[in-house]
């Protein structure tokens, strides 16, 4: 508890002679009364909205709901903008600007007179970059999610962000129409939100509940529900109380917290980036967190939540059955129930009470929808230091696969090659994509979940093993392989692959293997020269020189930790 002159923003506002003076006198510019600034929280509402980020292209009104609660709870809101990632627009990958965002977060809430900051957040990449940036600074913090949008409408069908994968291949195939596309293209978006499945940005929603950094029903409730706006008015109130007691990010995220969300993912079926970024925050936050944790927590805890892509409903329907709270209910038996929350409850306290009204969109450990859940963390000499498979996306007659490679060296070569009707491939082949990690393409994007041929699709078939360096939508599916670490451009076996190598998947067995021996291996590398893109200037430049592998989590290495929230030293 710290008392009202031991608030960050009194080291502004409390100041006597020319310092407080054009602190003061600049905000009242704005027409704000001195009394606003004479002892109350100062709460920042961080937010990313942007019309180039079309998941968070509702935020202003979210945030207009915040500052009422900010102010009816003694508060004082300042809304501030920080670089927004469009998961949906952005070239190369928004994944290349995570790093770039969370520097800016970290370094605006440090440099401001804020005692507490709420984080508006929705879009893939938006959610782990706030938080980042957050826990380096580290006071307290809630974060408000956008919501998902309502589920799309295609000749009578329900259709979501998965479907666009599987219309891709139909139309490869000949089994749709352009004019069929564009039918869907307009049936897909309804309503503002982010993607209406279990993909990516509702996983961090439900990462963000699971860890307890928001108030619960955050992670389900429809964008355009006005109980969206409700629970955002509620955490502006929340905040205020926080910063008087003082209940800062460093109190809530705790390893066991860490253990917490590792298994509510499992039991969501939520994306495999989910690994990657919670691994990041682990290591601003200064926690101990390895990728060897995501399979060792999520390991017999099956899948509850029947929601695409690992099934068939959406975050709607996710809502109206009671939301991460059931889910988390069902799991409490596996939880650490006494994890402190942003409200001040503990999860077992939160969600107690919490029931599922749809048995066949949020099951039950006894009746799970899938015994098959969480992220697999493989090892091998293709992967010295892990990649991941998720099982639950995958086609179980592939989980222990081997196969001749068809090995394509970046993503050029792979739209150059994959269509060719000369390419030497079957059903049975593994496709690898090298040089889409987080150094060689760089920013490592969303292409893992590979195309197939189109002449094994006129064929009929559906899924190959697919191995890359790089990462896959949460909306994608498929037995895919993902996060290859070392990756290729920093010489990893995966980079020496060639065309016919034999490869071999045990998921089971959590192996991951090219039958080459280690000589083969160590020679191949001895005349190995990498081939990816510079960056020359700016910070692609300083991205490529300092970003960690996959397995480490892709945050750059001088951004581990923190450095607080003190500023001693003045402007003026």
């Amino acid at each position: 508890m710290k008392t009202v002159n031991e608030r960050r923003s009194r080291n502004w506002f409390a100041r006597d002679g020319k310092d407080g003076f054009i602190y003061r006198a600049w905000l009242k510019k704005q027409g704000i009364p001195a009394s606003e600034l004479e002892g109350k929280p100062i709460i920042g509402i961080c937010n990313t909205w942007s019309e180039l980020t079309p998941c968070n292209s509702h935020f202003r009104e979210l945030a207009e709901a915040v500052k009422r609660g900010i102010l009816e709870a003694g508060g004082y809101p300042l809304e501030f903008p920080v670089m927004s990632l469009g998961e949906t627009l952005m070239k190369p990958t928004a994944m290349l600007y995570r790093n770039l965002v969370s520097m800016d977060v970290e370094e605006s809430i440090r440099a401001n007179p804020l005692d507490g900051v709420v984080l508006l957040c929705g879009c893939d990449k938006t959610t782990p970059a706030l938080i980042m940036g957050a826990c380096s600074v580290d006071i307290p913090t809630i974060v408000v999610s956008g919501g998902a949008m309502l589920t799309g409408r295609h000749m009578g069908t329900s259709i979501g962000t998965s479907d666009i994968w599987r219309f891709s291949e139909n139309v490869r195939a000949g089994k749709m129409s352009n004019e069929e596309l564009a039918m869907a293209e307009a049936g897909m978006c309804r309503s503002d939100g982010h993607c209406a499945v279990m993909g990516t940005a509702s996983t961090m929603a439900c990462m963000v509940e699971a860890l307890g950094l928001s108030l619960p029903q955050n992670a389900a409730i429809p964008a355009p529900d006005a109980a969206r706006k409700v629970l955002a008015q509620l955490s502006g109130r929340e905040i205020v109380k926080m910063v008087e007691e003082d209940r800062r990010l460093s109190h809530i995220l705790t390893r066991e917290a860490f253990e917490n969300a590792i298994r509510v993912n499992a039991a969501i079926g939520g994306s495999t980036n989910f690994v990657i970024h919670l691994l990041a925050i682990a290591g601003r936050i200064g926690v101990q967190l390895e990728l060897q944790d995501m399979d060792t927590f999520s390991n017999g805890i099956p899948l509850l939540a029947n929601l695409q892509p690992s099934g068939s409903f959406f975050m709607e329907d996710l809502y109206y059955a009671g939301g991460l709270p059931a889910v988390i209910n069902a799991l409490l038996p596996h939880l650490h129930k006494g994890c402190l929350t942003a409200n001040g409850q503990t999860i077992g306290q939160n969600y107690a009470n919490a029931v599922s009204y749809n048995k066949e969109v949020i099951t039950d450990l006894e009746s799970p929808f899938n015994k098959l859940s969480g992220i697999v963390v493989l090892h091998g000499n293709i992967c010295e230091n892990g990649a991941v498979i998720k099982p639950s996306a995958a086609s179980s007659h592939l989980m222990q696969h081997t196969g001749k490679a068809i090995v394509f060296e970046d993503i050029d070569d792979y739209k150059k090659r994959i269509d060719h009707p000369d390419l030497d491939v079957d059903e049975n082949s593994v496709l690898v994509l090298k040089n889409v990690g987080p150094k060689g393409y760089p920013g490592m994007p969303e292409v893992g979940n590979l195309g197939l041929p189109a002449k094994l699709l006129a064929k009929g078939i559906t899924d190959m093993v697919r191995i890359s360096d790089g990462r896959m939508s949460g909306t994608g599916f498929g037995t895919v392989v993902l996060h290859v670490s070392p990756e290729a451009a920093a010489g990893g076996t995966l980079a020496i692959l060639k065309d016919g190598d034999t490869i071999t998947l045990d998921v089971h067995a959590r192996k991951l293997f090219a039958h080459l021996t280690d000589e083969e291996i160590a020679q191949r590398k001895s005349n190995w020269q990498p081939n990816y893109p510079l960056s020359t200037r700016g910070y692609v430049q300083l991205y490529q020189q300092h970003v960690e592998q996959a397995h480490l989590g892709a945050d750059m290495d001088f951004l581990k930790g923190g450095s607080g929230s003190e500023v001693t030293r003045d402007s003026h």
